[in-house]
């Protein structure tokens, strides 16, 4: 009995590990994403610091120099930055 308790005790922290990595690269992603989109619109950004989800392709994005964008697709499939 205490084996396999011990057993499923392991199983879960290194599936939580596992996923708290995942999400962490993630989040890195998008900020370089988040960055490169800002760049191309001519946008001053710098890079972004920080990341927040707020539905489906619309974020708020906050760069190094202060500035915060929201970027969405728009009604045409556009990407769009607008200053927060």
């Amino acid at each position: 009995m205490k084996k396999s308790i011990w057993s499923m005790t392991l199983i879960v922290v290194v599936t939580m590990f596992f996923v708290g990595v995942s999400q962490a690269s993630d989040d890195a992603s998008i900020t370089k994403d988040m960055t490169a989109v800002i760049a191309l619109l001519g946008l001053p950004c710098g890079h972004v610091v920080s990341v927040a989800k707020k539905g489906d392709n619309d974020h708020i994005a906050t760069c190094e120099n202060g500035n915060r964008y929201r970027i969405f697709l728009n009604s045409e499939g556009r990407v769009v930055a607008e200053k927060q």
